[in-house]
């Protein structure tokens, strides 16, 4: 099993819910699907590149949901979208990844000797 989290960035927004609630039902209904197998931990949809990976929904026009894994039993769903805008949302789901690491090491705990 895998913790599957929304990203929420520091001004609050969120780049996943606010494309998911932009999604007409059925496509929300796959898109659901699609993150309830992840949390069974089925990440066999799921193209790596590098740190970021591409889970691809077969249908419609090619839904995308654009996710990190943070640890062995964590994803965090960073956004969404379609083929068509694939490139622009890799760009963009880069960016939220490396903005996410930045504050995860910012909170960290700095331990002296």
């Amino acid at each position: 099993m895998l913790t599957v989290v929304e990203y929420v960035r520091e001004d609050g927004s969120n780049p996943f819910r606010t494309w998911f609630d932009s999604l007409h039902a059925q496509a929300a209904a796959k898109v659901t699907t699609a993150t309830a197998r992840l949390e069974m931990g089925n990440t066999s949809n799921v193209r790596w590149m590098g740190a970021i990976g591409e889970y691809r929904i077969d249908w419609g026009p090619g839904y995308r949901i654009y996710l990190m894994q943070d640890s062995d039993a964590l994803i965090i769903l960073l956004g969404g979208g379609t083929k068509r805008g694939q490139q622009r949302d890799i760009a963009r789901t880069q960016a939220l990844a490396a903005e996410y690491k930045a504050r995860k090491a910012a909170t960290k705990p700095k331990y002296r000797r």
